[in-house]
């Protein structure tokens, strides 16, 4: 009987030693198992912001290009009534006026007058096609802003014009010309109307 004292609670004592060691392992399973969903949510946040970030600095980095799409150009074509004349990007013949002065540049068309010939104005570089940009300036008007000068002299619209092309201010009150892409007067008295109306004109005396 002694004998088989030993083998009888060797048996227990083993089984006891391998359900420590099983647990043991179930318990760093778990561990491991807590660590790993908190480690994948971490990537995938990172991979998130790491997403979102470029979107940003691509919509940051395109709003100047949308900014800066609409400037002020001058651009020399030619007149099939006066030769070659400047108008501005949409077209509109651009005029100066006698009583203006080029050197030193100065506009002497304000309120009413600046009404009916709109100063041609622009805050940002100006730029040109057919036109030499080194006689493209600017100077400072009553109220501030920057109108265009083309060899000095301001540059206008006329509110008789009301398409592309047309030159109707051409010669009013004997002190408007369109402008060359110089800078000089284009020649003639009078662009697409034989003789400017009232209507085409605008009714526009005293000068302007």
């Amino acid at each position: 009987m002694p004998k088989f004292a030993t083998p009888m609670f060797a048996a227990p004592r083993f089984t006891a030693r391998r359900m420590l060691a099983a647990t043991g392992v179930a318990v760093l399973a778990l561990a491991a198992g807590a660590c790993g969903p908190d480690t994948a949510a971490g990537s995938g946040g990172s991979a998130a912001t790491s997403a979102a970030v470029p979107p940003a600095a691509a919509a940051t980095s395109s709003a100047p290009a949308t900014g800066g799409t609409g400037g002020v150009r001058l651009v020399a074509v030619k007149s099939a009534t006066l030769g070659p004349v400047v108008t501005d990007a949409a077209g509109r013949t651009l005029y100066r006026f006698d009583k203006d002065t080029a050197k030193p540049s100065a506009s002497t068309c304000v309120d009413a007058c600046a009404a009916k010939w709109p100063p041609l104005t622009a805050q940002d570089a100006v730029q040109v096609t057919g036109v030499d940009s080194a006689l493209v300036g600017s100077v400072a008007r009553p109220d501030g802003t920057k109108q265009v000068t083309l060899n000095g002299w301001p540059l206008y619209r006329f509110a008789g014009d009301t398409a592309a092309g047309q030159t109707n201010g051409q010669g009013v009150g004997g002190t408007w010309f369109a402008s060359t892409p110089e800078g000089k007067k284009a020649p003639g008295t009078t662009g697409q109307a034989a003789s400017p109306t009232a209507a085409q004109s605008g009714g526009y005396s005293g000068g302007y």
